[in-house]
């Protein structure tokens, strides 16, 4: 081998490895439901008990309390990618009363009920469509963890307080399996009103 292969071959041998994309999907759980802050117009108004995220840089889940929004948004911000269910018009609002950064402007986001909704012509929950594509849903009713919250504030008790983090990273975890196997397969599933199941084709990256 001469001296300028060898170069070659030696810059591609030490070569620094091209980092793989940071894809944060999020979720959040509020101290308020609609009917206590007046509307759905008032989101800012919601408060924010538990927000979890999970980042395939990291492999890992991280949970923010109502104290740690500045971190959360950081997070976003940097990531390659958000995805998440609705978030663009639940989660992003109801965070942004409490963060610097603009969130809808300053992230890469992929809202798969939004997507969805263009195809379908209306919203589809998550439950429905990781029942139909996974043969799971989720662990619980947001309402659920209203009323944990509730419990928190009355009795300073941690317990109701963990099962509010359970439940929102299992969430992120339905949330993160049926993105990854959108991108595998190239569809989801729902079941229609009349309990047929349908077939959704995606192209998600």
């Amino acid at each position: 081998m001469n001296r300028q292969l060898l170069a070659v071959h030696r810059h591609k041998l030490y070569q620094e490895p091209v980092p793989a994309r940071n894809i944060v999907y999020f979720d959040l759980e509020t101290q308020r439901s609609f009917n206590d802050v007046g509307g759905s117009s008032h989101k800012d108004k919601m408060g924010i008990s538990v927000a979890v995220t999970y980042s395939t840089a990291t492999n890992a889940y991280e949970i923010y309390n109502d104290r740690e929004l500045d971190r959360l948004a950081d997070k976003l911000v940097r990531a390659d990618l958000v995805v998440g269910w609705n978030h663009l018009y639940f989660d992003y609002p109801v965070l942004q009363a409490h963060v610097f950064h603009t969130l809808a402007e300053q992230t890469i986001n992929l809202d798969m009920m939004v997507e969805l909704e263009k195809s379908v012509g209306f919203r589809l929950k998550l439950d429905s469509v990781a029942s139909a594509t996974l043969g799971t849903g989720k662990s619980g009713d947001g309402l659920d963890a209203l009323r944990w919250w509730q419990e928190h504030r009355k009795t300073g008790d941690f317990a109701p307080l963990r099962k509010i983090a359970e439940y929102c990273a299992y969430d992120v975890k339905v949330t993160r399996c049926v993105h990854e196997y959108a991108v595998q397969n190239g569809h989801l599933k729902y079941k229609d009103k009349t309990g047929k199941l349908v077939e959704i084709a995606v192209d998600w990256k």
